[in-house]
């Protein structure tokens, strides 16, 4: 049984849907309210008892990741830094940081992912089981969709489907065994040329080791400056709810945490 688990913040992306602004840093450094959007994956992370984490990133924003994020210590926190010489996907970007797990279970958040809240039973960390993360959204076409049955088993998941038959999104948290990279390692590129996440997750559709939980709260991806924008609005009334002062938090919040 594994017992040891470390995570991964995956931030090596290009940023395209954030242009210009990417043009002169990483979209993970951007900022939502006061803080860079990394800061919220870090959170996620902490939260599920996660304290060695390694960053991969592309080597042009590689100093600017350490020079705010340093060894860890300001975050409680130990931070290795990894670099992804090519942006061939997300399962791509994890198998870069196969030598820093070394039999450790693997806790992966894409670095433009920030939730409000996430919850998974012990076991999870420490079982040989996969785990994705899903959330209802209004606009499932944009993401992963997963199928369930009626037992609430994943049975499939499909990569931005045209006709979703789902409003099931698969969130960007995964947990997986080590044995994820032997498996990144046989995959073959997209028909866009990545190597795609939503393939390891089948994969583990395919061999009966996925386990699936539902996101309590929001979760937020910041990809595109109206979700960007939304971030902030929403960090901004958690630190100060007078910030807009006669609008319902609350409601407000929920309206804007709508995918």
């Amino acid at each position: 049984m594994i017992v040891k688990y470390k995570g991964v913040i995956l931030a090596a992306g290009k940023g395209t849907r954030l242009r210009p602004l990417t043009e002169v840093t990483n979209k993970i450094l951007l900022p939502v309210f006061d803080q860079p959007m990394i800061v919220g994956p870090i959170n996620t992370l902490k939260a599920l008892g996660v304290e060695d984490i390694c960053i991969v990133t592309s080597k042009e924003h590689l100093s600017s990741f350490m020079k705010f994020l340093g060894d860890g210590s300001t975050f409680n926190v130990k931070f290795t830094y990894i670099v992804q010489d090519k942006p061939l996907g997300i399962a791509h970007a994890l198998l870069q940081a196969e030598d820093f797990f070394k039999g450790s279970k693997v806790v992966a958040t894409l670095g433009d992912n920030i939730y409000e809240k996430v919850k998974v039973d012990r076991s999870a960390l420490e079982d040989e089981f996969a785990y994705i993360f899903l959330k209802d959204v209004a606009h499932p076409q944009r993401f992963g969709v997963a199928e369930l049955d009626n037992s609430g088993h994943v049975t499939r998941i499909e990569e931005k489907p045209k006709r979703p038959k789902t409003a099931h999104a698969v969130t960007g948290l995964y947990i997986y065994p080590d044995d994820v990279f032997e498996f990144i390692k046989s995959m073959k590129p997209s028909e866009r040329g990545e190597f795609e996440i939503t393939d390891v997750n089948n994969h583990y559709i395919n061999t009966g080791k996925l386990r699936a939980t539902k996101v309590d709260g929001y979760w937020l991806d910041t990809g595109t400056f109206e979700s960007l924008l939304k971030a902030s609005i929403i960090k901004a009334l958690e630190s100060d709810p007078d910030m807009f002062e006669g609008i319902d938090k609350n409601a407000m919040i929920a309206a804007l945490s709508r995918v």
